[in-house]
């Protein structure tokens, strides 16, 4: 996993479990990526973290902290 350039999520960007607004963007290591919200990111990261080239985690924005 590394730091992550990628442009920040926005309000239009969907969690691809439940289609709730996406925190955390997971880019794979064969390519690809998920986005999932705050709550399905916490449950599915321990696993995507073997397979993830990067993540980008933005969950602090919902406790006003910067991400």
């Amino acid at each position: 996993m590394t730091a992550t350039l990628a442009p920040a999520l926005t309000t239009a960007d969907r969690c691809d479990r439940c289609g709730a607004q996406a925190y955390i963007r997971v880019r794979l290591e064969s390519g690809g990526e998920l986005l999932f919200c705050a709550h399905h990111g916490r449950a599915h990261l321990p696993k995507l973290s073997d397979v993830a080239a990067e993540i980008q985690d933005e969950t602090g924005r919902l406790h006003g902290e910067d991400a």
